[in-house]
């Protein structure tokens, strides 16, 4: 009987022998790997693909499964690429918006983070924002520059889903509340249950998956074999 094709075990044996072949290292060196920078970022998408719905199946119905691997052979290779590895922007009062790691470590408290997964769209308050946000500091006149911290992220994230069809979701949520797992599960789970202590006003994710650290490592030390 012939055994189920698994596709993140093909991704991986595809990864190695590709890392192998075009990798620059001593053998059975794994500090001494490396890859060309045309190449070097390769690796994170495979990580992130490995993660993504599309080889993912926990927690999606075969409906949607098929949607969103439907909607992944349609597009262009730009929209692809946010689909596998969303884009993540950081707004706080320290700084404008930024470009942030995909990255549990991108969490902070005093932080709003907008996530675009192409299919998915989604606005994260950090612990303390949402408190502000809830006790209704945005309304009142001194406290404007909260205000327009909170719009932000809202008037980027309807310029995204009106130039995008199909429409993607909007999801508005708060740290530790049961809407954030949107962005968690897109992010680099570097901070687990089993980790050391994220920073103050950080977080961890509960998943036994590893980070992209680990992964990595484990690459480098099968690459080189």
């Amino acid at each position: 009987m012939k055994a189920d094709f698994d596709p993140i075990r093909w991704l991986d044996r595809a990864l190695i022998h590709l890392c192998s072949r075009f990798g620059d290292y001593q053998k059975d060196s794994p500090s001494t790997f490396s890859l060309s920078p045309r190449l070097s970022i390769f690796p994170q998408f495979m990580f992130h693909l490995r993660r993504s719905q599309f080889l993912q199946v926990f927690n999606n119905s075969p409906d949607e499964t098929a949607y969103f691997r439907m909607i992944l052979n349609r597009e262009n290779v730009a929209n692809s690429v946010v689909m596998i590895q969303p884009s993540l922007i950081s707004y706080s009062f320290h700084t404008g918006p930024e470009p942030a790691l995909l990255d549990v470590a991108a969490i902070a408290a005093d932080r709003i983070l907008l996530l675009d997964a192409f299919v998915t769209v989604v606005i994260f308050h950090g612990a303390t924002i949402a408190q502000w946000r809830k006790a209704g500091y945005q309304n009142q006149p001194e406290h404007q520059a909260f205000a327009q911290l909170l719009q932000g992220p809202h008037a980027d994230a309807d310029a995204i889903i009106k130039e995008r069809f199909p429409v993607p979701r909007l999801v508005v949520c708060d740290q530790h509340g049961s809407q954030a797992r949107f962005l968690l599960a897109k992010l680099n789970p570097s901070a687990t249950y089993n980790s050391d202590a994220p920073a103050p006003g950080g977080d961890i994710i509960f998943t036994d998956d590893v980070s992209f650290g680990v992964f990595l490592d484990h690459l480098q030390r099968l690459a080189v074999q």
